[in-house]
């Protein structure tokens, strides 16, 4: 049960095949990647003439990826834009039951099975330098996600917040966002979260902010990759696809968690400072027990 494996992407068989690819397939490739994954629904001598190389360049570029054409590619590039798109009622038709009578641990099961997986697809080098970034105290840390993970954005953003200062959770109504974009330096960075029935408006905030401000954007997304990406700086892309009709966030948690502990290493003296000032503000509210903090109260 843990061993099951998504069919692989175009993007990812791109990248796997970097090593044997020609220096015009490598324009071929780069040009895909560029603007994934229209560039490819293009016409095949529309790319050679885009790309600068012949149309015999782009169908044996095809073929090095795994693709029996170019027209199957292009089928392929239309069905990942499809499956970006599938809501839970589409997943449903094609998801793989889950047993009734050890329905938790089956479960279980196959979210530690996504979860290895975002391990086996995430760079060890690639996590380092988001940890990187967001612990910079010279950074602002603006997080925003879409209708659902927008959950997840705020998770982080709390912890974010007891760990260091400037930290911003952006409101979801677009209407308060320029007030967020307009005060964005180039050195600060955007982590967005955008899983598939993607949001347009988060690719619309992407591109402005890349545009107007050159903030870096972090787009924390899934295989089937986010409009945003478009103009993100760093694509992490994770595995969300559990057999259900409800996609899982437990790699896209995991991942956030283990953010939440590399950062507050990165200067734990900092963290530790920062931990006892907001506690000390944080119970000093009006309606906060301190006896009860201090397990001092009748628990009874």
């Amino acid at each position: 049960m843990g061993e099951r494996k998504p069919a692989t992407t175009i993007r990812a068989r791109i990248r796997e095949s970097s090593a044997q690819l020609t220096a015009s397939e490598r324009k071929i490739a780069n040009a895909i990647l560029a603007d994934y994954p229209f560039t490819g629904l293009q016409s095949i001598h529309d790319l050679a003439a885009k790309t600068g190389v012949s149309a015999p360049s782009v169908t044996r570029f095809v073929a090095k990826i795994g693709c029996g054409g170019f027209q199957d590619l292009q089928r392929q590039l239309i069905a990942e834009l499809k499956a970006g798109q599938s809501s839970p009622v589409d997943l449903k038709y094609s998801q793989t039951p889950v047993g009734h009578v050890e329905f938790l641990s089956e479960y279980v099961a196959r979210a530690c099975a996504v979860m290895q997986e975002m391990v086996e697809t995430v760079p060890q080098s690639q996590f380092d330098v988001l940890a990187e970034l967001i612990a910079d105290p010279s950074r602002n840390i603006f997080l925003l996600g879409g209708r659902v993970t927008n959950s997840i954005a705020a998770f982080l953003s709390i912890h974010l917040r007891q760990i260091r200062s400037g930290i911003y959770h952006m409101a979801e109504n677009p209407e308060a966002w320029p007030e967020h974009v307009l005060s964005m330096r180039k050195k600060d960075v955007v982590v967005l979260f955008d899983f598939r029935r993607y949001q347009l408006t988060l690719s619309q905030l992407a591109h402005t902010i890349a545009k107007k401000r050159g903030a870096t954007i972090i787009l924390i997304t899934d295989k089937w990759i986010s409009p945003a990406a478009r103009s993100a700086d760093h694509i992490v892309a994770l595995p969300i696809d559990a057999g259900t009709a409800w996609d899982t966030a437990a790699a896209a948690m995991a991942l956030v968690e283990a953010l939440i502990v590399r950062v507050s290493d990165a200067d734990w003296q900092a963290t530790q400072k920062r931990i006892k000032e907001w506690d000390g503000v944080r119970f000093s509210m009006p309606g906060i027990d301190q006896s009860r903090i201090n397990g001092e109260g009748d628990e009874t």
